[in-house]
């Protein structure tokens, strides 16, 4: 049975546990961390040596006895242990924000994941010291993270292009009408530049370089503004360093094919819509959440293919957290779009 005075010597916190990022808000607090989804481990020894910011500076520069991993693959959980000392750890850093007993957890996740994936989660979450946990698929918690009219008897319209995976959902009446999610987001795009930098130039390049120059000069629409930017890698042929110059013409050309499935996608949620449902989605449009919604030219690409208003939400990269957080100060409202299937609340 849960103590009533609980909620008085704890704090809630809300998780978006993404492929590229995890992103904590502690109720009262608002926002309070967003770090990369990396641990670097010393295999020798097992033992954590660095999690998140400290951890990605160190992929691909570690020795041969750490190795950095993301624990997190295409939006879930893919090695269960580091993944509960990634989220120890931010909870941790959460918990030294306000003092208080184990806290209460919603963590968003993609929609469409198995009951063993969500089940991973919430595990994880609850070695590392949650008292309750909730789950919420993340196309829903960016609809209330953008105050969306979730409950009303209208279409929304949602696409989150985060790091690994791609959630598109048309929602209605507090539930999703429609949803796919894709494995072509942020970290396929960093694939399709390190490829296409190979084939073209002759350059291995590293996958955190291919993810800063993508962030720096990457569009998919050609403004007339020519971008540049040098990249540094290994020369396939000689071995040995080397540098070239980029522009974000190369990068439209080495994402076009991932952004073509991507609209496809977008089109096969919209063509199994009711017909109703596309006829709001058609007048409030389409609202892009995620850190893809930052890549120069995306809205317009997606409005000029779908013939519909596509917009970036405002402060698109922090959406879902926010609504993990609007579910956290208002829970009773929204405990009903939770999925948290046949698990009953536990206390420890």
């Amino acid at each position: 049975m849960n103590n009533p005075f609980t909620k008085w010597i704890s704090h809630d916190i809300g998780v978006d546990l993404g492929t590229a990022n995890t992103l904590v808000y502690v109720r009262g607090k608002g926002v309070i961390l967003n770090e990369p989804s990396v641990v670097a481990v010393n295999t020798k020894t097992g033992r954590v040596v660095a999690v998140g910011t400290d951890a990605r500076y160190m992929i691909g520069r570690t020795p041969a006895h750490i190795e950095a991993i993301r624990p997190m693959v295409d939006g879930v959980i893919s090695n269960f242990e580091v993944a509960e000392e990634m989220i120890a750890y931010f909870l941790r850093k959460a918990r030294e924000e306000v003092r208080g007993g184990r806290p209460r957890i919603v963590i968003g996740v993609p929609s469409g994941v198995t009951n063993v994936e969500r089940r991973a989660a919430k595990d994880a979450a609850y070695n590392a010291g949650a008292r309750e946990v909730h789950i919420v698929e993340e196309p829903m918690a960016a609809a209330v993270g953008i105050r969306l009219p979730i409950f009303d008897p209208v279409g929304s319209m949602i696409v989150d292009i985060g790091g690994g995976t791609t959630d598109i959902a048309v929602i209605s009446l507090g539930g999703i009408v429609r949803a796919k999610n894709l494995h072509i987001a942020g970290d396929k795009l960093n694939e399709d530049i390190i490829s296409y930098v190979r084939d073209e130039f002759k350059i291995l390049l590293g996958a955190r370089t291919a993810e800063d120059v993508k962030i720096a000069i990457g569009s998919v629409l050609n403004t007339g503004a020519a971008r540049e930017s040098t990249i540094r890698g290994r020369d396939l042929v000689t071995g040995l360093p080397r540098e070239v110059i980029i522009t974000d013409a190369d990068i439209r050309e080495a994402i076009a094919v991932s952004l073509g499935s991507l609209v496809e996608a977008v089109k096969e949620v919209l063509e199994s819509t009711p017909p109703e449902v596309v006829s709001d989605i058609m007048h409030r449009g389409i609202l892009l959440v995620g850190g893809g919604a930052l890549i120069h030219g995306m809205a317009e690409l997606l409005t000029g293919e779908l013939g519909i208003p596509v917009t970036a939400a405002e402060d698109p990269l922090t959406a879902v957290v926010r609504g993990t957080g609007i579910i956290l100060e208002e829970f009773d409202t929204f405990k009903e779009i939770l999925i948290d299937g046949d698990d009953e609340l536990r206390t420890r």
